[in-house]
């Protein structure tokens, strides 16, 4: 964590000082709303509403994923078992390192729940996930724009019984994200 403080501080420091000009959407203050609009085809629901001050981002986010398989995202993942995202909140804090090159960090309070693929069996585990993401904002016109992004998901071991089948949730998820938004000046 400390190296990637490090690093987005050095490409900052290495940013030209001219105006954006028309290469991108400059904003001294902005509101944003934007979802993770591939939950809705999977039956479930994102929104996250947003505040720019100069470089500095805050978001506050929910998201369901509706029967998204979130096992597959995991490293050392089961085949044994689906993970699926209920409704949770999160608060993300970004700073945008060059024109729309946004890095931030988030805490997530996800509840998933996890079912046993042979027995249909499905119980809630809650995990306090913490990371890093990159993503670039590319607007279309003033205010809407698209932020294709890369998330790394950490989190504490931990694991449910299955009637002495044991499942472990990831440790790391690695996840791509695509969002939609509109920014409101």
């Amino acid at each position: 964590m400390i190296a990637f403080t490090v690093s987005v501080l050095n490409l900052s420091a290495q940013e030209e000082t001219t105006s954006c000009g028309k290469c991108c959407n400059k904003a001294k203050q902005a509101f944003e709303v934007e979802s993770l609009f591939p939950m809705f085809i999977t039956g479930g629901f994102h929104a996250a509403v947003g505040y720019r001050y100069d470089r500095f981002r805050i978001r506050l986010s929910v998201i369901n994923g509706g029967h998204y398989n979130a096992e597959k995202a995991g490293i050392n993942s089961s085949n044994e078992f689906k993970r699926f995202y209920k409704t949770s909140p999160g608060l993300f804090l970004g700073y945008y390192v060059w024109k729309e090159l946004e890095v931030y960090t988030y805490l997530e309070c996800h509840t998933f729940e996890i079912e046993q693929k042979s027995t249909g069996a499905k119980k809630d585990l809650f995990s306090m996930d913490y990371g890093a993401g990159i993503g670039y904002q590319f607007f279309i016109g003033k205010s809407f724009y698209v932020q294709p992004a890369f998330h790394l998901y950490l989190r504490k071991r931990k694991s449910l019984d299955f009637n002495g089948e044991e499942y472990r949730i990831p440790r790391v998820d690695l996840s791509p994200v695509i969002r939609v938004g509109y920014r409101i000046f």
